[in-house]
């Protein structure tokens, strides 16, 4: 009875692993797991060529649109940014060379705005110049009512 008794009032013991132990081996497994996504991410970003190809030919054509004249600020910025994302490129980091890329061409495309814009102001003062000269020269050759 007595055997019984004991049996009762303490239960078996059964074996566990430290809790710490538990806890390193998640941490450890855990770690892991995120180094395979950041080293599978890294393998799996392909250069951007097709990015700063299209961030080339914006800053070409804003060129030759006549950024550099009339928008030198966002020209040079733009310039700037395709030579980091080139330089990026060579450098095999493909996420900066993609995001430099982009920042390049919406520089290249804000100077090309800005251009167009100039070249509009300038057309239309031209224009209102002209027909204010047209004005005057008619008033001064139309007969005046007696």
């Amino acid at each position: 009875m007595r055997h019984r008794l004991a049996r009762l009032q303490s239960p078996p013991e059964q074996p566990r692993a430290p809790r710490s132990r538990h806890l390193a081996g998640r941490a450890t497994a855990a770690a892991a797991a995120l180094a395979a996504v950041f080293v599978a991410a890294c393998a799996s970003t392909p250069p951007p060529t097709a990015a700063v190809a299209v961030s080339a030919a914006a800053v070409a054509h804003a060129s030759g649109a006549g950024a550099p004249q009339l928008a030198p600020q966002e020209m040079r910025l733009a310039r700037e940014k395709l030579d980091r994302a080139n330089a990026a490129m060579a450098s095999q980091d493909y996420g900066r060379a993609r995001a430099l890329a982009e920042e390049a061409q919406a520089d290249a495309l804000l100077a090309e705005a800005r251009t167009e814009a100039l070249k509009a102001r300038k057309a239309a003062d031209d224009a209102l110049a002209a027909n204010r000269a047209l004005g005057e020269e008619m008033s001064r050759k139309s007969p005046t009512p007696q």
